[in-house]
């Protein structure tokens, strides 16, 4: 696959600044995670322990169970317009996809050697969610992980699609510090390794994609 410098012509392609830009965006999360660590008691005590008795808990509740379902249909479509009308977008959508799937198995290992406890176990806050079952651990957090995983796959295939991913992502993520089941660390943290899994998993994968569903190469620019 060839990475061309500035701006795309098209959605399917994949620039070095765009890639670059991801891996910025996951870096960055991945130091606000860390900023977040000394944080986590009292900004969690801050948003759930409002949220929990407010009349906005429950449309945080369904935010935050049924709100991954939005990126899943966002991608599906992706996929079914891609597939019709532009093969290289589709095969970003794909090793995006695969990359999801990598992500979130990464995410549930990480999960079982970190070991951290749900937030809703160390505190007396009133939660919207009921606390998961000791044993389902708190960092990452999947939903996270999960939202961002999509979100990416679907804005680096179709670049337009970012002011709606995005936002989506960011709400699902932190819906669920809001209905008092993670830590923000967990949120930003899982953000971050979704971005960048994803991310790798396109410039990797992207060849293979293309070979597979003969996409043809594009003819070489004189300079």
């Amino acid at each position: 696959m060839n990475f061309e410098e500035g701006s795309p012509p098209g959605p399917a392609h994949v620039t070095r600044s765009t890639l670059a830009a991801a891996l910025a965006t996951a870096v960055s999360l991945a130091l606000l995670a860390l900023v977040a660590v000394p944080l986590r008691d009292s900004v969690y005590r801050a948003v759930a322990g409002t949220i929990g008795p407010s009349p906005l808990a429950p449309l945080a509740a369904v935010v935050a169970e049924k709100g991954p379902l939005v990126l899943v249909a966002t991608f599906a479509v992706l996929a079914v317009r891609t597939w019709q009308r532009d093969r290289r977008a589709f095969g970003t959508l794909v090793a995006g996809g695969a990359g999801a799937v990598v992500a979130y198995l990464t995410s549930e290992a990480v999960k079982l050697v970190i070991t951290e406890p749900r937030p809703c176990r160390a505190s007396n806050v009133t939660t919207v969610l009921e606390c998961p079952a000791i044993g389902d651990w708190s960092w990452p957090s999947n939903h996270s992980v999960i939202a961002a995983s999509l979100a990416t796959a679907c804005i680096l295939a179709v670049p337009r699609i970012f002011w709606f991913a995005a936002p989506v992502a960011v709400l699902l993520g932190f819906s669920r510090l809001m209905v008092g089941v993670h830590y923000a660390h967990d949120v930003l943290s899982g953000f971050a390794l979704g971005v960048l899994i994803v991310t790798t998993a396109i410039v990797v994968l992207r060849p293979v994609v293309d070979r597979v569903f003969t996409v043809p190469r594009e003819p070489e620019r004189v300079p």
